[in-house]
């Protein structure tokens, strides 16, 4: 009997886990507008941050042509029950991958790390397909067009840009024209990327507040030498009026 009221007494201590938890809103980064992306319970918030959640665009814009790529969010700020995340990859999913690599295809892979204009550092993995095989002279110089392309614009865009023109196909349409001249190219896919250092993200204050007002430039000075103004001349006295014409003496 002893051993039977310890083990009801035991097993009344166990406390469910789940109901200590909490649901906390993944959210999207700003380039995807703050959307709603998924949910995940903790029982501390500390216990969300650098959780990784994995979604398809899909699932962000509703386009349903771009299910096969998989973007990947690390959660790096928990404020109440809103878990912030950030960008740190994309990836294609394996079997759209090999349905575009066919026989007597050529398929040229690279790896480009580039520098956005915000300071992030992106590792890109591009792949070309030509509609016939290549000589790997040419495969060289493709490689060298699309590290040229990628790097050139990555350097004048920001990171949501960036992003952006991989997921829309924007940088593959550039490398595959900028490709033309050495083989006609069938098709160019960033089929993977990663981020491997983060920019400076923005404050909370910095998001709140609207940008400040630039300052008014100073009037540039003319250019040649100044004349200096010289002070006002004196008015000038008034002139006498002219002597009335004596009259003219009758003749006597």
């Amino acid at each position: 009997m002893a051993k039977q009221q310890q083990t009801r007494t035991s097993a009344r201590k166990v406390k469910d886990k789940w109901k200590a938890k909490g649901w906390y809103n993944l959210l999207a980064p700003e380039m995807f507008d703050r959307q709603v992306i998924g949910e995940t319970p903790a029982e501390d918030p500390t216990k969300v941050m650098g959780r990784i959640t994995e979604v398809t665009v899909q699932d962000i814009t509703g386009d349903f042509s771009r299910m096969h790529i998989k973007l990947q969010f690390r959660v790096t700020d928990v404020r109440g029950n809103d878990a912030h995340t950030q960008f740190v990859g994309h990836d294609m999913t394996s079997d759209y991958i090999r349905r575009l690599t066919r026989r007597k295809r050529t398929r040229t892979d690279t790896v480009v790390n580039a520098t956005t204009k915000d300071a992030w550092q992106i590792r890109v993995k591009p792949m070309a397909i030509t509609d016939r095989r290549i000589q790997g002279s040419k495969q060289r110089a493709i490689r060298q067009i699309m590290n040229k392309v990628i790097t050139s614009m990555a350097a004048k865009s920001t990171v949501g840009d960036v992003v952006k023109a991989v997921i829309s196909g924007e940088m593959a349409k550039e490398v595959a024209t900028a490709c033309k001249p050495i083989h006609p190219i069938s098709r160019v896919e960033i089929r993977k990327s990663e981020v491997l250092v983060e920019g400076a993200p923005p404050t909370v204050a910095e998001e709140a507040l609207p940008a400040a007002e630039a300052p008014a430039e100073a009037p540039k000075p003319p250019e040649g030498p100044v004349e200096e103004e010289l002070p006002p001349e004196p008015p000038a006295p008034p002139m006498p009026e002219p002597p009335a014409e004596e009259e003219e003496l009758e003749d006597l």
